[in-house]
């Protein structure tokens, strides 16, 4: 009987990280490039959208606490992150650094994880995307009919700009790594830029009397709007410091780019040093960001205006600066270009994030061969970026964005609690495995960066809703089906053709020290 738990040897996964040629994905990524690429992802719906969701949901003008309690619950799984990228930098993220630590049954959940938070996360920016490009189209007195921007469940016929943001940039990371991350950088450079100046004009504009109280009250009003209560405040999670961890939960959608940055391990021309500043230098300056645009944001407008659906519920950047900072009018169109510009490198990142984990899943068997193939010219995994680009690109047009967003989140938690536990895992079964990066308070009798990233996680994972929850469990089972059904049959490792020739362990430990 087949083991579902046999671990893929870590001299097998060094030996295909130090390969080249004509299968190997090409080395152009510097530290610079891995950075952007980091913020990229991390700056879009997260920050333009997710703040205010999070304020008028569970945390009010605390959103900013639920900001720096998933970021302290990222930092320390961003510090486990940085330790495998740096000790094994290949393709695939937490899937592959799982293979390695828990064995082929975990890596299977965890990648079916990240189709979750990838796949169906580039769907859901890519909705928002639409809706946005109508609201610049405004300025401009233009607009896209209704049934043609809409899921036929909300009375359209089929998002059309939404499929055409997946279909152009799934066909620029077919051309490659280095053109998608050039776009990338520029992307980023425009929407942080916009981000500063909203922060720096929107200062003068805050009403003290906004962020009191500053935790929402357990006996806070419902918000009413059109003789209907849509959102009320009586669960653990809506109000006071529980509303703190459930407004984190909401917000962690916003951090889920920097372990995009692992996923492009395969290319990083020096992944030793270029992984670990990567992966933590993005999540730092994102970090900071969200605080103050937070604190900005609900100092602008009070956080029950974002409750309402009828006043700041949509578009709620755009309507604080509207609305109570008048004079800046300009800085709303600015923002809603920004917010473009902040979802395309969002979508581009979660894209190529897929196509790379896809990539290391089918070279191990457990999905399609047609994943791993790469382009004679490009050297990219075109095959997995057009069939990609086929089913976002339905999801896109056929379904509304609400569905995804949180089942995004589940997706991302449930990797890091296993990375965390993996890199203890790591520390006790390979201690003599030179580490270029190490997190700190990680030994293998006192691993403290893991268990508490693990543990904030969980924490984070038990905050979201229990529609969210059930929605993932569902994915899961589907995913367990699959792997027993498909996986597990087509696996190499266990069909016993994974093989470690003596010569590629010593070469991979060569290079590696």
């Amino acid at each position: 009987m087949a083991n579902i738990f046999a671990k893929k040897p870590l001299a097998v996964l060094l030996g295909e990280a130090n390969a080249s040629g004509e299968g190997a994905l090409k080395r152009t990524l510097g530290a610079a490039s891995l950075v952007a690429l980091g913020v990229g992802a991390i700056i879009g719906a997260g920050l333009f959208v997710r703040t205010a969701a999070a304020a008028a949901q569970a945390s009010g003008p605390g959103v900013t606490l639920a900001f720096i309690v998933a970021a302290i619950g990222c930092a320390f799984a961003g510090l486990c992150y940085a330790e495998f990228a740096a000790m094994i930098p290949i393709a695939g993220s937490a899937y592959t650094y799982a293979y390695t630590t828990m064995g082929e049954f975990v890596a299977w959940v965890i990648g079916w994880a990240l189709i979750m938070e990838y796949a169906l996360g580039a769907a859901t920016v890519s909705i928002a995307w639409s809706e946005y490009l109508n609201k610049l189209l405004e300025v401009f007195h233009w607009q896209i009919p209704f049934e043609l921007c809409h899921a036929p469940s909300e009375g359209g016929y089929i998002n059309l700009p939404a499929v055409l943001i997946v279909v152009l940039l799934s066909l620029l990371l077919v051309k490659g790594t280095q053109e998608s991350a050039t776009l990338n950088s520029f992307l980023v450079v425009l929407k942080v830029a916009v981000v500063l100046v909203f922060i720096v004009v929107g200062w003068q504009f805050i009403n003290p009397a906004n962020h009191t109280p500053y935790l929402i009250p357990e006996n806070a009003e419902p918000v009413v709007s059109g003789g209907k209560v849509v959102r009320e405040y009586t669960e653990w999670n809506k109000h006071g410091w529980g509303g703190i961890l459930g407004g984190a939960a909401i917000v962690f959608f916003a951090f889920i780019g920097f372990d995009a940055v692992s996923t492009a391990a395969q290319e990083a021309k020096n992944p030793k040093r270029d992984m670990p500043i990567g992966i933590l230098g993005s999540l730092a300056v994102c970090t900071v960001l969200y605080i103050l645009f937070g604190h900005v944001l609900t100092g602008v407008a009070n956080w029950r205006e974002f409750a309402d659906p009828k006043l700041g519920g949509e578009a709620s950047v755009a309507y604080a600066i509207k609305t109570h900072m008048q004079g800046y009018e300009w800085l709303g169109t600015a923002v809603t270009g920004a917010i473009l510009f902040g979802f395309t490198s969002v979508i581009l990142v979660m894209l190529m994030g897929q196509s790379r984990v896809f990539f290391s899943m089918a070279n191990d068997g457990l999905m399609p061969k047609a994943f791993s193939e790469l382009h004679p010219r490009f050297h990219t995994p075109y095959k997995s970026n057009l069939m990609l680009m086929v089913f976002v690109g339905a999801f896109a047009a056929f379904v509304p964005g609400s569905v995804a967003g949180d089942l995004t989140s589940f997706g991302t938690l449930l990797a890091f609690v296993l990375v965390s536990i993996g890199v203890w895992i790591m520390r006790r079964t390979n201690p003599e495995q030179p580490r270029p990066f190490r997190s700190p308070l990680s030994s293998a009798s006192f691993p403290l960066v893991p268990i508490l990233g693990a543990l904030i996680c969980l924490a984070m994972i038990l905050a979201l809703d229990a529609a969210t929850l059930k929605l993932a469990l569902g994915w899961m089972l589907i995913g367990f089906i699959v792997y027993f059904i498909y996986g597990r049959q087509n696996s190499k490792l266990q069909k016993g053709i994974v093989v470690v020739p003596q010569e590629m362990e010593e070469q991979a430990f060569i290079e590696q020290k």
